[in-house]
């Protein structure tokens, strides 16, 4: 397959150029950030509030609209980067009971039924929580989008959060660090530093294994063999961009600012394409 190829596919299957892509995240964004703002709003100065939407101020009530509308912002701003419809929904709703509880706490001198109700709002957010997280673990705690994978070996990485992967020394002494790995077809994409010891190490001997792993590097199942091939290019930024939506923030976010604030220091960014290897193929 030559490296035209890999890329046009790739940018036709997995990065989703659909068109009115661009409208549809800009109205998304637009929409959620209205939505927050007027939430915070009502939560923060409803006098205020009121008499912009011409209503009878009622503290209460506008303090219920505002955590209403918390919950749709947060929900509407999430769906940009999550992927999984259930974790939006659950995550948007905790953003807003949770607003709803406290409102009913602070208001308790405007009415109600006691402190019976926001202990019931919080005790609703508490389960909600504990279905949140259970999902996210059911999802590897990988919220963004992944890619399908063509190759056995690879299938267990799809969803993997963090990867060891372990490249070796000019001495043979093999050397470990947690990366994140976006998985595509019958390869898989890493970031480093361009000039971080990784990087030096697969110039010299391309050859590294990944493993899944916890955050602090700690392996929680086997490797597989893989080389190592740095890219370029539209090659590059395609890695770059399968690494941002399957970890939006991790790596559409912190990775790059960190990267490009210490370039001085660290050359930037390297995106590497893991291919697996046969297990007899020399090292």
């Amino acid at each position: 397959m030559t490296t035209t190829t890999r890329v046009d596919t790739a940018t036709t299957t997995s990065v989703r150029a659909e068109p009115g892509r661009a409208f549809v995240t800009t109205t998304t964004a637009l929409a959620g950030a209205i939505m927050l703002a007027a939430g915070v709003w009502a939560l923060a100065a409803p006098g205020s509030f009121a008499d912009f939407a011409n209503f009878p101020a009622s503290v209460h009530f506008v303090h219920d609209a505002g955590a209403f509308q918390l919950g749709i912002g947060a929900t509407l701003l999430l769906a940009l980067a999550w992927y999984d419809a259930l974790a939006v929904t659950l995550a948007g709703f905790l953003v807003g009971n949770t607003a709803h509880a406290v409102n009913h706490a602070v208001d308790l001198d405007l009415g109600g039924h006691g402190w019976e109700e926001p202990a019931g709002l919080a005790l609703l957010s508490l389960l909600v929580t504990a279905a949140l997280v259970v999902r996210l673990r059911q999802l590897g705690w990988v919220v963004g989008e992944v890619t399908a994978t063509t190759v056995p070996a690879l299938s267990r990485f799809v969803r993997q959060k963090t990867v060891l992967l372990t490249s070796y020394r000019r001495d043979g002494t093999p050397v470990g660090a947690p990366v994140s790995m976006a998985v595509e077809g019958d390869h898989g994409f890493v970031r480093s530093p361009a000039e971080g010891w990784k990087v030096r190490r697969m110039r010299h001997n391309p050859i590294v294994e990944v493993a899944p792993c916890t955050a602090r590097g700690t392996p929680t199942g086997p490797a597989i063999r893989a080389h190592a091939r740095r890219l370029g290019g539209a090659e590059a930024d395609h890695a770059a961009r399968l690494l941002a939506r399957k970890h939006p923030f991790l790596q559409g976010v912190e990775v790059p600012l960190v990267h490009r604030l210490l370039r001085a220091r660290t050359g930037g960014t390297a995106h590497f394409e893991l291919v697996p290897l046969e297990p007899s193929a020399p090292r």
